[in-house]
């Protein structure tokens, strides 16, 4: 049943197309391709004391190159 929601919220996601970085669930960030559990954590964690006003926000993250952040981007 978990798998079903989870599903189920990415889909929503991907149909609405824009992902607001600093509201974002994990599971809207994951649906944003190079971003797996770990990377979604690190976002997380990082809006719990900076506010993200852009993907480029998240260079300052390890593992948060140009790529990424197009990717997000374009998600944005």
């Amino acid at each position: 049943m978990r798998k079903i929601i989870t599903l189920l919220l990415l889909s929503v996601s991907l149909l609405l197309a824009s992902i607001n970085l600093q509201t974002a669930s994990k599971v809207e960030l994951m649906s944003i391709k190079g971003i797996g559990p770990k990377k979604a954590d690190q976002i997380i964690e990082y809006r719990k004391t900076n506010v993200l006003q852009s993907a480029n926000d998240l260079k300052d993250l390890k593992g948060f190159g140009e790529g990424l952040i197009s990717n997000i981007n374009k998600a944005d």
